[in-house]
């Protein structure tokens, strides 16, 4: 069976799904992505379907599971280069895709990515306002 990479990019996961998304292939997928979360601690998964023509809706659960699944591990999902026939599909199967982000690009992924982590982290000024933080003289 065939296994789909998962490559790791600074704080960030990269699935490039290049193959045909058999049912098998789609578990194995989300088995691995969990695994190497947590080997990891990447915060941040970007999956691109740029290749996938068609995507069923056995697929589209999948991509909804996996994103659940690595917001459970503290790591955010953005599927990338989703064709428009995929969209429609998507749409029409009635699959929302439940938080699971969107970008047009891994590029875009990747920007979308670092601006929600910068909008988490806290503001290393918070303490600097709060009278219990600062020592006393």
């Amino acid at each position: 069976m065939e296994r789909v990479p998962v490559l790791k990019i600074g704080d960030i996961l990269l699935v490039s799904i290049q193959i045909d998304m058999e049912d098998q292939v789609a578990l194995q997928l989300q088995e691995d992505l969990a695994e190497k979360i947590v080997a990891t601690g990447c915060h941040g998964v970007i999956i691109d379907i740029s290749a996938l023509d068609i995507v069923d809706s056995f697929v589209g659960r999948t991509l909804a599971t996996i994103a659940s699944v690595s917001r459970v591990l503290d790591a955010e999902t953005v599927v990338v280069g989703m064709r428009p026939a995929v969209a429609i599909t998507l749409v029409e199967l009635g699959l929302s895709l439940p938080g699971i982000r969107t970008a047009l690009n891994v590029e875009l992924g990747i920007e979308m990515l670092a601006r929600s982590r910068a909008e988490s982290a806290p503001d290393e000024d918070e303490d600097e306002d709060d009278p219990a933080a600062v020592p006393a003289p």
